[in-house]
Protein backbone atom coordinates (compact mmCIF):
# COMPACT_ATOMS: atom_id res chain seq x y z
CA UNK A 1 0.00 0.00 0.00
CA UNK A 2 1.19 3.57 -0.46
CA UNK A 3 0.88 4.83 2.87
CA UNK A 4 4.23 4.97 4.45
CA UNK A 5 4.14 8.87 4.97
CA UNK A 6 0.80 7.99 6.89
CA UNK A 7 2.14 5.06 8.59
CA UNK A 8 5.36 7.40 10.14
CA UNK A 9 3.29 10.41 11.21
CA UNK A 10 0.87 8.21 12.85
CA UNK A 11 3.82 6.39 14.22
CA UNK A 12 5.59 9.05 15.78
CA UNK A 13 2.77 10.32 17.55
CA UNK A 14 1.64 6.88 19.10
CA UNK A 15 4.97 6.73 20.09
CA UNK A 16 4.94 10.15 21.77
CA UNK A 17 1.77 9.21 23.86
CA UNK A 18 2.85 6.12 25.07
CA UNK A 19 6.69 8.10 26.61
CA UNK A 20 4.39 8.32 29.92
CA UNK A 21 4.25 4.68 30.12
CA UNK A 22 8.06 4.11 29.78
CA UNK A 23 7.66 1.38 27.11
CA UNK A 24 10.56 1.18 25.09
CA UNK A 25 10.84 -0.54 21.74
CA UNK A 26 14.06 -2.64 21.86
CA UNK A 27 15.68 -3.83 17.69
CA UNK A 28 17.21 -7.29 18.34
CA UNK A 29 19.87 -8.65 16.47
CA UNK A 30 20.03 -11.40 13.85
CA UNK A 31 21.77 -13.50 16.31
CA UNK A 32 19.72 -12.18 19.11
CA UNK A 33 16.56 -13.44 17.37
CA UNK A 34 18.33 -17.07 16.23
CA UNK A 35 18.98 -17.44 20.45
CA UNK A 36 15.48 -16.17 21.38
CA UNK A 37 13.07 -17.13 18.74
CA UNK A 38 12.38 -20.21 20.22
CA UNK A 39 11.68 -19.47 23.98
CA UNK A 40 8.56 -20.56 25.10
CA UNK A 41 7.60 -16.83 26.41
CA UNK A 42 7.97 -15.01 23.38
CA UNK A 43 5.69 -14.92 20.34
CA UNK A 44 7.51 -14.37 16.43
CA UNK A 45 4.70 -12.32 14.73
CA UNK A 46 4.93 -11.67 11.00
CA UNK A 47 3.64 -8.04 10.01
CA UNK A 48 3.86 -8.55 6.08
CA UNK A 49 1.09 -9.21 3.68
CA UNK A 50 -0.25 -12.52 3.32
CA UNK A 51 1.41 -13.13 -0.02
CA UNK A 52 4.73 -12.72 1.58
CA UNK A 53 3.68 -14.96 4.56
CA UNK A 54 2.24 -18.06 2.19
CA UNK A 55 5.42 -18.12 0.01
CA UNK A 56 6.48 -15.60 -2.10
CA UNK A 57 9.54 -13.35 -1.73
CA UNK A 58 9.75 -10.10 0.00
CA UNK A 59 11.59 -7.63 -2.35
CA UNK A 60 15.60 -8.60 -2.31
CA UNK A 61 14.80 -11.65 -0.22
CA UNK A 62 16.16 -14.98 -2.16
CA UNK A 63 13.38 -17.29 -0.16
CA UNK A 64 9.73 -16.92 -0.04
CA UNK A 65 7.61 -17.83 3.14
CA UNK A 66 7.52 -17.25 6.87
CA UNK A 67 9.85 -18.00 10.12
CA UNK A 68 8.63 -21.56 11.66
CA UNK A 69 5.74 -20.40 14.08
CA UNK A 70 4.98 -17.31 13.44
CA UNK A 71 2.00 -16.03 13.81
CA UNK A 72 0.39 -13.51 11.64
CA UNK A 73 -0.47 -9.88 12.67
CA UNK A 74 -1.26 -7.70 9.02
CA UNK A 75 -0.27 -4.11 9.53
CA UNK A 76 -2.97 -3.33 7.32
CA UNK A 77 -6.00 -4.69 10.12
CA UNK A 78 -5.17 -1.91 12.38
CA UNK A 79 -7.86 0.46 11.08
CA UNK A 80 -10.52 -2.35 11.00
CA UNK A 81 -9.99 -3.95 14.91
CA UNK A 82 -12.82 -2.33 16.84
CA UNK A 83 -10.27 -0.81 20.24
CA UNK A 84 -12.49 -2.46 22.61
CA UNK A 85 -11.64 -5.96 20.84
CA UNK A 86 -8.42 -5.36 19.90
CA UNK A 87 -6.70 -7.20 23.02
CA UNK A 88 -9.22 -9.61 22.84
CA UNK A 89 -8.48 -10.63 19.19
CA UNK A 90 -4.75 -10.26 19.59
CA UNK A 91 -4.77 -12.67 22.60
CA UNK A 92 -6.41 -15.05 19.74
CA UNK A 93 -3.66 -15.33 17.78
CA UNK A 94 -1.49 -16.14 20.70
CA UNK A 95 -0.25 -12.23 21.17
CA UNK A 96 -0.38 -11.25 25.15
CA UNK A 97 0.98 -8.65 27.39
CA UNK A 98 3.08 -11.27 29.16
CA UNK A 99 5.18 -12.35 26.77
CA UNK A 100 7.74 -11.62 24.38
CA UNK A 101 6.33 -9.75 21.24
CA UNK A 102 9.22 -9.60 18.35
CA UNK A 103 7.65 -8.65 15.02
CA UNK A 104 9.30 -9.09 11.89
CA UNK A 105 8.71 -7.29 8.50
CA UNK A 106 11.19 -6.23 5.40
CA UNK A 107 9.28 -2.90 5.30
CA UNK A 108 10.59 -0.81 8.52
CA UNK A 109 7.55 1.55 8.20
CA UNK A 110 4.99 -1.48 8.80
CA UNK A 111 7.32 -1.98 11.65
CA UNK A 112 7.32 1.08 13.21
CA UNK A 113 3.66 1.82 13.01
CA UNK A 114 2.40 -1.88 14.13
CA UNK A 115 5.17 -1.28 17.61
CA UNK A 116 3.23 1.84 18.51
CA UNK A 117 0.45 0.55 18.57
CA UNK A 118 0.69 -2.44 20.53
CA UNK A 119 3.51 -0.25 23.10
CA UNK A 120 0.67 2.23 23.47
CA UNK A 121 -1.37 -0.63 24.84
CA UNK A 122 1.35 -2.15 26.77
CA UNK A 123 2.52 -5.06 25.03
CA UNK A 124 6.41 -5.81 25.56
CA UNK A 125 7.84 -5.63 22.09
CA UNK A 126 11.06 -5.65 20.19
CA UNK A 127 11.73 -5.15 16.82
CA UNK A 128 13.71 -7.85 14.32
CA UNK A 129 14.16 -5.88 11.25
CA UNK A 130 16.53 -8.06 9.27
CA UNK A 131 13.91 -10.54 7.90
CA UNK A 132 15.91 -10.33 4.44
CA UNK A 133 19.41 -11.47 5.98
CA UNK A 134 17.64 -14.51 7.62
CA UNK A 135 15.96 -15.66 4.97
CA UNK A 136 18.84 -15.25 2.54
CA UNK A 137 21.19 -17.51 4.31
CA UNK A 138 19.66 -21.33 3.74
CA UNK A 139 21.15 -22.51 7.17
CA UNK A 140 17.82 -20.68 8.99
CA UNK A 141 14.47 -22.45 8.22
CA UNK A 142 11.32 -20.67 6.12
CA UNK A 143 8.09 -22.60 6.35
CA UNK A 144 5.77 -22.20 2.94
CA UNK A 145 2.17 -23.49 1.51
CA UNK A 146 3.10 -25.79 -1.05
CA UNK A 147 0.63 -23.80 -3.26
CA UNK A 148 1.08 -20.25 -2.36
CA UNK A 149 0.72 -19.13 -5.52
CA UNK A 150 -2.74 -19.84 -6.04
CA UNK A 151 -3.50 -16.38 -3.67
CA UNK A 152 -2.03 -13.26 -5.34
CA UNK A 153 -1.68 -9.62 -4.57
CA UNK A 154 -2.68 -7.01 -6.40
CA UNK A 155 0.53 -6.03 -6.97
CA UNK A 156 1.61 -9.25 -8.21
CA UNK A 157 -1.36 -8.89 -10.85
CA UNK A 158 -0.38 -5.18 -12.21
CA UNK A 159 2.78 -6.76 -12.92
CA UNK A 160 1.88 -9.56 -14.88
CA UNK A 161 -0.90 -6.82 -16.63
CA UNK A 162 2.20 -4.91 -17.28
CA UNK A 163 3.89 -7.68 -19.36
CA UNK A 164 6.22 -8.51 -16.23
CA UNK A 165 6.45 -11.40 -14.98
CA UNK A 166 6.12 -11.80 -11.45
CA UNK A 167 6.91 -15.01 -9.34
CA UNK A 168 5.24 -17.62 -10.83
CA UNK A 169 4.02 -16.36 -13.75
CA UNK A 170 5.23 -17.67 -17.17
CA UNK A 171 4.10 -15.29 -19.08
CA UNK A 172 0.96 -17.08 -20.46
CA UNK A 173 -1.94 -14.92 -21.75
CA UNK A 174 -4.04 -13.69 -18.59
CA UNK A 175 -7.53 -13.08 -18.52
CA UNK A 176 -8.99 -11.09 -15.51
CA UNK A 177 -12.64 -11.93 -14.52
CA UNK A 178 -14.66 -10.05 -12.01
CA UNK A 179 -17.43 -12.70 -10.86
CA UNK A 180 -21.22 -12.11 -9.37
CA UNK A 181 -24.33 -13.85 -10.05
CA UNK A 182 -26.66 -12.30 -12.76
CA UNK A 183 -25.52 -10.55 -16.13
CA UNK A 184 -23.41 -7.78 -16.53
CA UNK A 185 -26.26 -5.09 -16.50
CA UNK A 186 -27.29 -6.10 -13.21
CA UNK A 187 -23.82 -6.58 -12.13
CA UNK A 188 -23.12 -3.14 -9.60
CA UNK A 189 -19.99 -3.58 -8.75
CA UNK A 190 -18.25 -4.41 -12.19
CA UNK A 191 -19.17 -0.46 -12.91
CA UNK A 192 -15.89 -0.11 -11.46
CA UNK A 193 -13.48 -2.78 -11.83
CA UNK A 194 -10.11 -3.74 -12.02
CA UNK A 195 -8.44 -2.36 -15.39
CA UNK A 196 -9.23 -4.62 -18.36
CA UNK A 197 -11.01 -6.61 -16.44
CA UNK A 198 -14.52 -8.90 -17.48
CA UNK A 199 -17.26 -10.13 -16.15
CA UNK A 200 -18.57 -13.42 -15.12
CA UNK A 201 -21.57 -14.96 -14.33
CA UNK A 202 -22.09 -17.77 -11.91
CA UNK A 203 -24.86 -18.98 -13.75
CA UNK A 204 -22.18 -19.72 -16.43
CA UNK A 205 -21.55 -22.74 -14.45
CA UNK A 206 -24.32 -23.84 -12.49
CA UNK A 207 -27.80 -24.04 -12.77
CA UNK A 208 -30.86 -24.81 -9.89
CA UNK A 209 -32.94 -25.45 -8.75
CA UNK A 210 -29.99 -27.83 -6.73
CA UNK A 211 -27.43 -25.05 -8.13
CA UNK A 212 -24.89 -28.05 -9.14
CA UNK A 213 -22.68 -27.49 -11.84
CA UNK A 214 -24.15 -27.95 -15.03
CA UNK A 215 -23.57 -30.18 -17.77
CA UNK A 216 -20.05 -30.26 -19.33
CA UNK A 217 -20.93 -29.21 -22.71
CA UNK A 218 -23.11 -26.12 -21.64
CA UNK A 219 -20.12 -24.66 -19.23
CA UNK A 220 -17.45 -25.70 -22.27
CA UNK A 221 -19.42 -23.41 -24.62
CA UNK A 222 -19.88 -20.63 -21.64
CA UNK A 223 -15.85 -20.52 -21.46
CA UNK A 224 -15.04 -20.12 -24.37
CA UNK A 225 -17.22 -18.05 -25.47
CA UNK A 226 -15.50 -15.82 -22.71
CA UNK A 227 -11.96 -16.85 -24.37
CA UNK A 228 -11.34 -19.14 -20.88
CA UNK A 229 -8.58 -22.02 -22.48
CA UNK A 230 -6.87 -24.01 -20.36
CA UNK A 231 -3.94 -22.69 -21.08
CA UNK A 232 -4.66 -19.52 -19.95
CA UNK A 233 -4.24 -17.34 -16.49
CA UNK A 234 -7.01 -17.04 -15.51
CA UNK A 235 -7.21 -14.34 -12.01
CA UNK A 236 -10.61 -13.87 -10.11
CA UNK A 237 -12.06 -11.75 -7.74
CA UNK A 238 -15.64 -11.06 -6.85
CA UNK A 239 -17.81 -8.03 -4.42
CA UNK A 240 -18.78 -11.89 -2.25
CA UNK A 241 -15.90 -13.45 -2.22
CA UNK A 242 -17.62 -16.80 -2.31
CA UNK A 243 -18.32 -16.13 -5.73
CA UNK A 244 -14.74 -16.04 -6.90
CA UNK A 245 -13.48 -19.12 -4.94
CA UNK A 246 -16.82 -21.28 -6.86
CA UNK A 247 -15.94 -19.98 -10.10
CA UNK A 248 -12.20 -21.27 -8.98
CA UNK A 249 -13.20 -24.67 -7.80
CA UNK A 250 -15.14 -24.91 -11.46
CA UNK A 251 -12.46 -23.61 -13.80
CA UNK A 252 -10.50 -26.23 -11.92
CA UNK A 253 -12.72 -29.04 -12.34
CA UNK A 254 -13.17 -27.92 -16.10
CA UNK A 255 -9.41 -28.42 -16.26
CA UNK A 256 -8.13 -24.87 -17.00
CA UNK A 257 -4.45 -25.12 -15.26
CA UNK A 258 -3.47 -22.03 -13.98
CA UNK A 259 -6.44 -20.29 -12.02
CA UNK A 260 -6.09 -17.68 -9.39
CA UNK A 261 -7.54 -15.53 -6.91
CA UNK A 262 -6.63 -11.97 -6.21
CA UNK A 263 -6.81 -11.74 -2.64
CA UNK A 264 -8.89 -8.66 -1.21
CA UNK A 265 -10.70 -8.23 -4.71
CA UNK A 266 -11.18 -5.06 -5.71
CA UNK A 267 -10.31 -3.17 -2.93
CA UNK A 268 -7.27 -4.28 -2.51
CA UNK A 269 -6.58 -3.01 -5.95
CA UNK A 270 -8.22 0.55 -5.35
CA UNK A 271 -5.95 0.63 -1.87
CA UNK A 272 -2.48 0.29 -3.92
CA UNK A 273 -4.31 3.08 -6.25
CA UNK A 274 -4.19 1.35 -9.06
CA UNK A 275 -6.33 2.32 -12.36
CA UNK A 276 -9.66 1.71 -12.25
CA UNK A 277 -12.08 0.85 -15.32
CA UNK A 278 -15.82 1.34 -15.84
CA UNK A 279 -16.25 -0.01 -19.23
CA UNK A 280 -17.53 -2.92 -19.93
CA UNK A 281 -14.78 -5.36 -21.80
CA UNK A 282 -16.11 -8.15 -24.04
CA UNK A 283 -13.92 -10.87 -24.18
CA UNK A 284 -12.53 -12.43 -27.46
CA UNK A 285 -14.33 -16.26 -27.72
CA UNK A 286 -11.85 -19.05 -27.93
CA UNK A 287 -12.20 -22.03 -30.65
CA UNK A 288 -11.20 -24.62 -28.55
CA UNK A 289 -10.87 -25.47 -24.69
CA UNK A 290 -7.52 -27.69 -24.98
CA UNK A 291 -9.17 -30.43 -22.96
CA UNK A 292 -12.17 -32.40 -22.69
CA UNK A 293 -14.56 -31.01 -19.93
CA UNK A 294 -14.38 -31.85 -16.77
CA UNK A 295 -9.89 -32.60 -16.94
CA UNK A 296 -10.82 -33.22 -13.01
CA UNK A 297 -14.10 -34.92 -12.82
CA UNK A 298 -12.29 -36.54 -8.74
CA UNK A 299 -12.84 -32.59 -7.71
CA UNK A 300 -16.44 -33.52 -6.82
CA UNK A 301 -18.91 -35.10 -5.79
CA UNK A 302 -21.72 -34.31 -7.35
CA UNK A 303 -24.97 -36.11 -5.98
CA UNK A 304 -26.47 -37.11 -2.52
CA UNK A 305 -26.49 -40.23 -2.83
CA UNK A 306 -23.00 -40.30 -4.13
CA UNK A 307 -22.33 -38.39 -0.98
CA UNK A 308 -23.86 -40.56 1.40
CA UNK A 309 -22.16 -43.83 0.03
CA UNK A 310 -18.65 -42.60 0.07
CA UNK A 311 -19.74 -41.61 3.59
CA UNK A 312 -20.52 -45.09 4.43
CA UNK A 313 -18.37 -46.99 2.23
CA UNK A 314 -15.08 -44.74 2.62
CA UNK A 315 -15.06 -43.01 5.63
CA UNK A 316 -15.62 -39.60 3.80
CA UNK A 317 -16.05 -36.82 5.93
CA UNK A 318 -19.04 -34.81 5.11
CA UNK A 319 -18.06 -31.01 6.42
CA UNK A 320 -20.26 -28.48 6.91
CA UNK A 321 -19.35 -24.71 6.23
CA UNK A 322 -23.28 -23.49 6.98
CA UNK A 323 -23.35 -20.91 9.71
CA UNK A 324 -23.84 -22.54 13.29
CA UNK A 325 -28.03 -21.82 13.29
CA UNK A 326 -28.36 -24.08 10.06
CA UNK A 327 -25.83 -26.61 11.56
CA UNK A 328 -28.42 -26.98 14.23
CA UNK A 329 -31.33 -27.31 12.25
CA UNK A 330 -32.99 -23.59 13.45
CA UNK A 331 -33.26 -22.44 10.04
CA UNK A 332 -32.68 -23.61 6.41
CA UNK A 333 -30.66 -21.00 5.45
CA UNK A 334 -32.46 -19.78 2.14
CA UNK A 335 -35.89 -18.73 1.03
CA UNK A 336 -35.75 -21.63 -1.48
CA UNK A 337 -34.59 -24.50 0.58
CA UNK A 338 -37.57 -26.37 2.84
CA UNK A 339 -35.84 -28.34 4.86
CA UNK A 340 -33.40 -27.82 8.02
CA UNK A 341 -30.84 -29.83 9.59
CA UNK A 342 -27.79 -31.68 8.37
CA UNK A 343 -26.33 -34.69 6.70
CA UNK A 344 -25.96 -37.40 9.35
CA UNK A 345 -22.42 -37.99 10.65
CA UNK A 346 -21.99 -34.42 9.64
CA UNK A 347 -19.40 -32.08 11.29
CA UNK A 348 -18.84 -28.12 11.21
CA UNK A 349 -16.41 -26.65 9.68
CA UNK A 350 -16.65 -23.05 10.63
CA UNK A 351 -18.92 -20.28 8.37
CA UNK A 352 -20.24 -17.42 9.10
CA UNK A 353 -23.38 -15.18 10.57
CA UNK A 354 -25.30 -16.53 7.69
CA UNK A 355 -25.64 -17.98 4.17
CA UNK A 356 -23.85 -15.20 2.36
CA UNK A 357 -20.48 -15.21 3.89
CA UNK A 358 -17.80 -17.11 5.95
CA UNK A 359 -16.96 -14.71 8.09
CA UNK A 360 -14.50 -16.82 10.12
CA UNK A 361 -12.19 -17.02 7.16
CA UNK A 362 -11.80 -13.42 6.51
CA UNK A 363 -9.01 -11.26 8.03
CA UNK A 364 -10.03 -7.71 9.31
CA UNK A 365 -9.36 -6.18 5.96
CA UNK A 366 -11.24 -8.70 3.93
CA UNK A 367 -8.12 -10.32 3.28
CA UNK A 368 -8.11 -14.85 3.53
CA UNK A 369 -7.43 -15.78 6.97
CA UNK A 370 -4.29 -17.56 7.62
CA UNK A 371 -4.79 -21.51 6.41
CA UNK A 372 -2.67 -22.66 9.38
CA UNK A 373 -5.37 -20.59 11.55
CA UNK A 374 -8.04 -22.42 10.30
CA UNK A 375 -6.58 -26.13 10.25
CA UNK A 376 -6.32 -25.29 13.72
CA UNK A 377 -9.74 -24.92 14.71
CA UNK A 378 -10.51 -27.93 12.41
CA UNK A 379 -8.57 -29.81 14.58
CA UNK A 380 -11.37 -29.14 17.47
CA UNK A 381 -14.03 -30.54 15.44
CA UNK A 382 -12.03 -33.62 14.53
CA UNK A 383 -10.93 -32.56 10.88
CA UNK A 384 -7.05 -33.59 9.78
CA UNK A 385 -5.09 -33.05 6.90
CA UNK A 386 -5.13 -36.74 6.42
CA UNK A 387 -8.91 -37.45 6.64
CA UNK A 388 -10.94 -37.76 3.01
CA UNK A 389 -12.73 -34.70 3.65
CA UNK A 390 -15.65 -33.23 1.54
CA UNK A 391 -16.75 -29.96 2.37
CA UNK A 392 -20.26 -28.78 1.34
CA UNK A 393 -22.67 -25.89 2.33
CA UNK A 394 -26.05 -25.53 1.02
CA UNK A 395 -25.73 -24.99 -2.67
CA UNK A 396 -21.87 -24.81 -2.62
CA UNK A 397 -21.06 -21.03 -2.93
CA UNK A 398 -19.03 -21.36 0.72
CA UNK A 399 -17.25 -24.73 0.17
CA UNK A 400 -14.66 -23.17 -1.98
CA UNK A 401 -13.24 -21.35 0.27
CA UNK A 402 -12.34 -24.07 3.03
CA UNK A 403 -11.55 -25.91 -0.30
CA UNK A 404 -9.54 -23.80 -1.56
CA UNK A 405 -7.01 -23.29 1.62
CA UNK A 406 -6.39 -27.31 1.26
CA UNK A 407 -5.33 -26.48 -1.66
CA UNK A 408 -2.93 -24.18 -1.06
CA UNK A 409 -1.81 -26.52 1.56
CA UNK A 410 -1.31 -29.29 -0.31
CA UNK A 411 -4.11 -31.76 0.71
CA UNK A 412 -4.48 -34.46 -0.95
CA UNK A 413 -7.93 -35.76 -0.02
CA UNK A 414 -10.38 -33.17 -0.15
CA UNK A 415 -13.42 -32.14 -2.40
CA UNK A 416 -16.30 -30.36 -2.66
CA UNK A 417 -19.76 -32.43 -2.18
CA UNK A 418 -21.51 -30.28 -4.69
CA UNK A 419 -25.14 -30.96 -3.97
CA UNK A 420 -24.84 -29.76 -0.28
CA UNK A 421 -27.82 -29.65 2.09
CA UNK A 422 -29.91 -28.73 -0.79
CA UNK A 423 -30.08 -32.23 -2.57
CA UNK A 424 -29.87 -33.64 0.81
CA UNK A 425 -32.13 -32.61 2.18
CA UNK A 426 -34.50 -33.38 -1.52
CA UNK A 427 -33.99 -37.07 -0.63
CA UNK A 428 -36.18 -38.19 2.03
CA UNK A 429 -34.66 -41.02 1.99
CA UNK A 430 -31.45 -40.12 3.58
CA UNK A 431 -30.80 -39.93 7.33
CA UNK A 432 -30.78 -36.62 8.80
CA UNK A 433 -28.75 -35.43 12.16
CA UNK A 434 -30.39 -35.30 15.10
CA UNK A 435 -30.02 -31.98 16.53
CA UNK A 436 -29.85 -33.46 20.18
CA UNK A 437 -26.62 -35.28 19.59
CA UNK A 438 -24.77 -31.61 18.48
CA UNK A 439 -22.42 -29.64 20.55
CA UNK A 440 -24.97 -27.15 21.91
CA UNK A 441 -21.94 -24.41 22.48
CA UNK A 442 -20.61 -22.92 19.65
CA UNK A 443 -17.01 -23.20 19.06
CA UNK A 444 -14.81 -20.13 19.15
CA UNK A 445 -13.77 -19.01 15.89
CA UNK A 446 -11.33 -16.88 17.37
CA UNK A 447 -11.61 -14.50 14.89
CA UNK A 448 -14.13 -11.22 16.50
CA UNK A 449 -12.50 -8.16 16.04
CA UNK A 450 -15.31 -5.59 16.95
CA UNK A 451 -17.39 -5.37 13.26
CA UNK A 452 -20.14 -7.60 12.02
CA UNK A 453 -19.74 -9.31 8.77
CA UNK A 454 -22.31 -7.45 6.18
CA UNK A 455 -24.10 -9.67 4.23
CA UNK A 456 -22.52 -10.81 1.18
CA UNK A 457 -22.77 -8.74 -2.29
CA UNK A 458 -24.80 -10.60 -6.04
CA UNK A 459 -25.41 -14.12 -3.89
CA UNK A 460 -28.18 -16.04 -5.20
CA UNK A 461 -29.38 -16.95 -0.78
Amino acid sequence: MKTSVKYTALSLLMLALTGCNEQKVTDISLSDFLNQKDQSNVIIVDTRGDSFYNGFKSPNATRGGHIPNAVQFTVDWLDAIQPDHFEQFAASKGITKDKTIIFYDDNLDHLERISAEFVAKGYNIRLFKDFIGYANDTKNPLEAFLNYKLLVSAQWLKNALDGKKPETYDGKEIMVFHVSWGDVDNAAGYKQHVSGAYHFNTDWIENGPVWNLSAPDVIEANLLKNGITKDKTIVLYSENQLAAFRVLWALKWAGVEDVRILNGGVNAWINNEFPIDTTVNTPTPATAFGAKIPANPQLTIETAQEAYQKQQKEGVKLVSIRAWDEHLGKISGYDYIEGKGEPEGAVWGFAGTDSSNVADYYDPDGSLRNPKEIFELWKTQGIQKDDKLAFYCGTGWRAGIPWFMTQMAGWQNAVIYDGGWNAWQMDANLPVQNPSQQQSAKPNAKNFFGVTPRSGLSCKS
